[in-house]
């Protein structure tokens, strides 16, 4: 699970962006991606010139005697210093005709990718040597023997394709139902069905122990890693070592990578099986190491908790997981709600009896749940949407992976495992969601204006969407606390 609300195995493309994202993020959450900010012509040429220069290889220094095909017809000027001089040079020239060149520098990671890619030479091998020395002797603070840390480092280098990978975000800036419907899809519920029937007796011994709804922990195993036929190749060790040479999110990926060298000390998982994801989320549940040695559980009895290959371990791994999280036994995630015509959208919390006395009702004609206490109005793409009450079960959810889209999916999903029907109200036509750098900057904004922002990175909660209904009240718009198009236009967010 990632804590920092990442995205891995969900961002993958070649999987038609299917899952979202895990630990991944991870219980507290997974890795959603990163977006670097840089206009569009920019970006593309920076791309190509990484992608020509990993066509000729890695190894090649920039200082080669032979022109780089990535600058031909390009009409940019060689240096003749080498190595990072010349690296940040192309960069400059790519980006001095663009707008905003502070809003290009913010996009560190590309320029860490093409010094990945081999432009450092020497003396980018040189630092990475430095920087396994420095691990190796926090790892020794940390009991890892050297055997154990040559055994996971031995003849480790920078993978550029990790840094490139960050750029991809599935949870972001895509409307609502595409991202739905990519997830909560007809094959993915036949499946989820079929499963919930294969493990039913599994399911019920965990729901026993961990008090947690059987169709939320396989529609969590569904979208993390398709019930485990989605299998990513990426060597952990690397990937990891790769985030933390180029210092993204310091500390976090530098002490996922420590953590990893423990379980190899244990003898948990032999080398070989540390394959995961860009971001080094493992196995069928998609745990980042550190959640792994927090939440992994040996629920097959065989000795070790097994998220690779043993779906009892997995299923009890992510329900272990969501209970210590603060899961509710017996309460649901939340429903579609039909919204009275003369509601004062101001309110947006209250207890399920308040709700019912506003004259709320569930969309499908059920009666509103008498288990759940508490419930937050939630309007994913505004009152023109779908509106939903949920509980504090869906934050749970989004710990796993910090996304109301990814909570919201996973919460439907369970919705068809049991049979419900699909939501009533259509998704707008023009449904827009705002990009990760629109968010970071909104949050910024706010934060700037005077309210209490807690997360900086882009990842939306709800005390921030209360922010909005009060901006939005100011503005004189509907207080749905949906940063829609017209509102960031107001507020003075701009932007990809």
């Amino acid at each position: 699970m990632f804590p920092s609300g990442y995205n891995t195995m969900s961002e993958a493309p070649t999987r038609d962006e299917k899952y979202p994202t895990g630990n991944k993020a991870a219980p507290r959450s997974r890795l959603s991606g990163f977006r670097v900010e840089t206009e569009p012509t920019c970006r593309f040429r920076l791309e190509t010139l990484l992608t020509k220069r990993l066509i000729r290889g890695l190894g090649q220094p920039m200082g080669a005697s032979r022109p780089l095909a990535a600058t031909r017809g390009e009409g940019l000027k060689r240096p003749r210093r080498g190595g990072f001089w010349q690296m940040t040079f192309f960069f400059r020239q790519m980006t001095r005709n663009t707008p905003s060149r502070s809003r290009l520098w913010r996009g560190w990671p590309l320029l860490a990718l093409l010094a990945l890619a081999g432009y450092g030479g020497r003396a980018g091998a040189d630092s990475f040597e430095k920087f396994l020395a420095a691990l190796r002797a926090d790892a020794a603070a940390q009991g890892v023997t050297q055997a154990t840390f040559d055994r996971a480092m031995a003849g480790l280098t920078p993978d550029p394709a990790v840094l490139a990978a960050m750029q991809r975000e599935p949870e972001y800036g895509k409307p609502m139902s595409a991202y739905l419907s990519s997830l909560v899809s007809p094959a993915r519920i036949a499946t989820g069905t079929q499963k919930c029937a294969q493990w039913s007796a599994t399911l019920q011994a965990i729901e026993r122990r961990f008090g947690v709804d059987p169709t939320i922990l396989v529609a969590i195993w569904g979208v993390e890693s398709s019930f485990g036929e989605a299998r990513d190749p990426w060597d952990v060790f690397r990937s990891l070592a790769t985030l933390a040479y180029a210092q993204f999110q310091p500390p976090l990926f530098r002490d996922e990578l420590l953590s990893a060298l423990r379980i190899l000390q244990r003898n948990r998982i032999p080398r070989q099986q540390f394959v995961g994801s860009w971001a080094g989320a493992m196995g069928q549940a998609q745990f980042l190491p550190s959640s792994y040695l927090t939440y992994a559980v040996d629920f097959d009895g065989d000795g070790r908790p097994d998220i690779w290959t043993s779906v009892p371990d997995v299923l009890a791994s992510i329900a272990n997981y969501l209970q210590k999280a603060g899961w509710r036994p017996g309460e649901p995630w939340g429903f579609e709600v039909s919204v009275p015509q003369s509601f004062d959208y101001r309110t947006s919390r209250g207890s399920i009896a308040a709700w019912a006395g506003r004259g709320f009702r569930r969309s499908d004609g059920a009666a509103l749940p008498t288990a759940a206490d508490d419930a937050i109005l939630f309007f994913p793409s505004g009152a023109a949407g779908p509106a939903f009450l949920v509980t504090q079960n869906f934050v749970v959810i989004k710990q796993y992976n910090n996304s109301d889209a990814y909570a919201l999916a996973v919460g439907l999903f369970s919705d068809r495992l049991r049979g419900l029907t699909p939501l009533r109200t259509p998704w707008p036509a023009n449904d827009f969601q705002p990009s990760r750098g629109q968010r970071m900057a909104l949050q910024r904004r706010l934060a700037a204006l005077g309210f209490k922002v807690d997360d900086l990175n882009g990842h939306i909660d709800f005390a921030l969407r209360d922010a909005v209904r009060q901006m939005q009240r100011r503005f004189g718009m509907v207080a749905d606390g949906y940063p829609g198009r017209v509102f960031l236009q107001r507020v003075g967010v701009s932007g990809p």
